[in-house]
């Protein structure tokens, strides 16, 4: 998902996305939602939510660190 979208997701949920990278962006989302704040960790290696919508993103930021 591209930057643009997800501040229009953070931008509706109160949250100022100004100055955030994508994976801190989606971090503050998930936290805003209640969830766990895991995107590009560790935790994709046994992440057991296939329907979340950032795992495509997860996956390929968590390979890139």
């Amino acid at each position: 998902m591209k930057i643009n979208e997800i501040r229009k997701i953070a931008k509706k949920m109160d949250i100022n996305s100004f100055g955030l990278s994508k994976i801190v962006l989606v971090r503050k989302v998930q936290e805003k939602e209640g969830n766990l704040q895991c995107f590009a960790t560790e935790r994709i290696l046994d992440c057991p939510e296939e329907k979340c919508l950032w795992r495509e993103d997860c996956l390929v930021l968590y390979e890139r660190q």
